[in-house]
């Protein structure tokens, strides 16, 4: 179970900033299977719930038998990791403006060049990025504030103007900025559980598409994971409702690609929607290395962060990360486990596309 005694907070709301990776954040998570505390920033691979204790400094950690992550450097080492922290820390210092490399650079006392290939191999993404990230949890912690206003909380987070904010809200956001504000807590969906060939299917949808596909063995199970994935929405169990959708996947799975023709509802940083618009794209009976799709993305350096963009991917078969595979042509890891993925591909390479 998780643990926040060494943290004077909320542990769902703990979870949920280290799930969003919140730069801003101000304790530290340690990881029981691994005996490793990070940053919730850090760019590592998301532990599973189960595993994680909060502490509200490093210190607690340390004094825990923890060791710190070489990644993110919760206790300020090794020495490209400290740097970046300093970079991280005057992008959010300068959210009123977009921040250059040639600005950068002289932070760090460095060339372009290389500020760019050392941020994004240690943050697992680019400083243009790490920023507009920056920009989206500050809009999130003004649009929860009492009373807040969208206007005022778009100019503080930096936002040059309303109209550039709302190009990429449903992309910050995944709703509205004013249901985004009340903790979403004017969301409604509806979800249901079905038996499929790979077990138990659960697919849970908002008014505006699809937002969660999960499989498993245990209806409770499932259902509890969507509660936990929308805590402030309100759920309610309809199969009937959600039968065409249902349906749509249960098509997919069995050799009729349908699930490409409906509509998703996500909640995903710039990066994420990325790759998993990218993962759309591979046609169906045909796999895509990890190296491959951070190609397709523009990021070719970025593959452990794009393996933890199909990692986190929340609607499974419609955005199909189950056909990414290792560069030595082995299936490595999925999230609802590796006899399910090797099925899903079974099926599409005897229907492909």
């Amino acid at each position: 179970m998780r643990s926040n005694q060494q943290l004077d907070l909320n542990p769902t709301q703990a979870w949920q900033q280290v799930l969003a990776r919140d730069a801003n954040a101000n304790f530290v998570y340690a990881v029981a299977s691994t005996g490793i505390f990070c940053r919730p920033s850090c760019p590592s691979r998301r532990p599973a719930e189960i595993n994680v204790r909060f502490f509200s400094d490093p210190q607690g950690a340390l004094a825990a038998g923890y060791r710190a992550c070489k990644r993110c450097a919760p206790v300020g080492e090794p020495r490209e990791a400290a740097t970046v922290a300093r970079l991280c820390r005057y992008l959010a210092d300068h959210l009123d403006r977009t921040v250059t490399l040639a600005d950068l650079a002289r932070v760090a006392k460095s060339s372009p060049f290389t500020v760019q290939r050392k941020f994004t191999r240690v943050m697992g993404l680019s400083p243009r990025a790490y920023q507009a990230q920056l920009r989206a949890t500050d809009m999130r912690h003004s649009l929860a504030a009492p009373g807040a206003s969208v206007t005022a909380a778009i100019y503080q987070a930096g936002y040059s103007s309303s109209s550039r904010f709302y190009e990429q809200a449903a992309g910050d956001l995944g709703m509205s900025p004013a249901r985004f504000r009340d903790g979403g807590a004017n969301e409604t969906i509806r979800f249901t559980t079905v038996p499929c060939e790979l077990g138990l299917l659960l697919v849970a949808a908002t008014a505006r598409g699809i937002c969660s596909v999960m499989l498993g063995e245990d209806s409770a199970a499932l259902e509890q994971l969507v509660l936990r994935q929308f805590y402030a929405a309100e759920i309610i169990r309809d199969a009937p409702g959600m039968a065409e959708q249902v349906t749509g996947i249960l098509a997919a799975m069995s050799g009729h690609p349908t699930a490409g023709d409906l509509p998703l509802d996500l909640r995903a940083t710039a990066f994420q929607a990325r790759v998993w618009r990218a993962l759309r794209q591979i046609p169906r009976g045909q796999t895509r290395s990890y190296a491959e799709l951070a190609e397709a993305v523009g990021q070719p350096t970025a593959v452990r962060a794009v393996a933890r963009a199909c990692a986190t991917n929340p609607v499974a078969i419609a955005v199909p990360c189950h056909r990414v595979i290792g560069s030595n042509g082995s299936l490595t890891g999925y999230r609802w486990g590796i006899e399910r993925k090797q099925a899903l591909l079974e099926v599409e390479k005897s229907f492909p596309s």
